[in-house]
Order: structure tokens, then sequence, then C-alpha cells
């Protein structure tokens, strides 16, 4: 069986109600947006989805914090003719409690797309890698990192297939798209390591 690492919990706010998702094998799924705060002061505010059967005993109306421990998913969706990567958390356990926020990821998987590595005007070192995550029946998720520093540096030297091991946090990024119709305002997810190793099985 193949080694498999993806873990997130995160501790926030209800920024939206959950509302209807999507039905599967006769089991209903909502979607919600949990607002996280960073140390920074910035908020981020990420997609959760959950099985019915998860919220029904909540009370989801009192504002405090939710706790929510599971992995992080991908899915690709086809509209207007393109392909749409959308990320997202798949809520294992959801329980209210209040406390300090948090946001925590755990994944291990072989990178899928050659590593791209830049400096910001600033002179700061950034490396994007794309995770291949695997998840039971031999399915992956497709998850799009930013390592910085040093890090940045040492993975810019991975190849695809090579398998490295990121802690970090989920972030949201609010970007401009230009189209045809003009300028929308989009919302991008990543993954933002603190940390990366290179396992040993590469070496």
């Amino acid at each position: 069986m193949e080694h498999t690492t993806n873990q997130i919990v995160l501790r926030g706010t209800l920024a939206t109600l959950p509302q209807f998702s999507h039905e599967n094998h006769d089991r209903r799924f909502f979607r919600f947006l949990l607002e996280v705060p960073r140390l920074s002061g910035c908020v981020d505010t990420l997609p959760v989805i959950a099985e019915e059967g998860i919220l029904n005993d909540m009370d989801l109306s009192g504002g405090g914090m939710l706790t929510v421990t599971g992995q992080i998913r991908s899915h690709n969706v086809r509209s207007d003719g393109r392909r749409h990567l959308l990320i997202f958390v798949f809520a294992a356990s959801i329980r209210c409690e209040d406390g300090e926020p948090v946001n925590d990821v755990v994944l291990e998987g072989p990178i899928c797309r050659e590593p791209t590595y830049r400096r910001t005007p600033l002179g700061r070192e950034i490396c994007d890698v794309m995770l291949a995550v695997p998840r039971a029946f031999q399915r992956a998720d497709y998850l799009p990192c930013i390592l910085w520093g040093r890090t940045a540096l040492e993975v810019s030297q991975c190849h695809t297939r090579d398998r490295i091991h990121i802690c970090g946090r989920m972030q949201s990024r609010v970007y401009t798209k230009v189209t045809e119709e003009g300028s929308e305002e989009r919302t991008a997810y990543e993954i933002s390591a603190l940390t990366a190793q290179i396992m040993e099985e590469n070496i």
C-alpha cells in the first residue's frame, strides 16, 4: 500500500452558512467558507465541504469558532470550455470550540510538474510546485504549494516524481483575471510551506 499523508486542521469562524453542494452515492454534501486569521492580521477565507451527517447535530448560528479536521482535496471541473482545478477542505470532523486560530497542513507526495523558481523584486526566493498527493482507490489530489527562501532553492533542484514532505498552512489569495468580458476578481488557494523535506528515497 502506498504511503499517504494529507492532513489539515483549521480553527476559525464561519464566513458563510453551509449550502448544498452535491450528492454522491445517496450522501448529501454541503459547502461553507471558514475565516482563519494569520499572525500578520490577514485572513484566509477557505472553502470546506462536509457531509450532511457531520453538520446535522451542530448549531452553526451562534458565531463561535469551529475546528475542522480533514484533508485538502482537488477536483477538475470544466466551464466555458476550460478546465479549472478546484481546491477545498474535505471535512472528516467538525467541532464547536473556541481557542486560538489554527491552520496546520501536512502533505507528502511526488512532484507532478517541474518546479518554478523565481525571485521577487525585493530579492525573495520563491518556488512553486504541484504535488500529486495519493488518495484511496489509486486517485490523487493535485495541490499547488509555494515555498520560500533556502527551502525554495533546495526544492527547485527537484524534478517530477521526486517526493517531498511539507508542513505549512492553506492560504487564499485574491487576484484579478483579465478576460474577454473584462477584469474579474478571483480567489486562488495554495499551501504555503513553512518546512519542506526532500524524501531520502529520491537521493
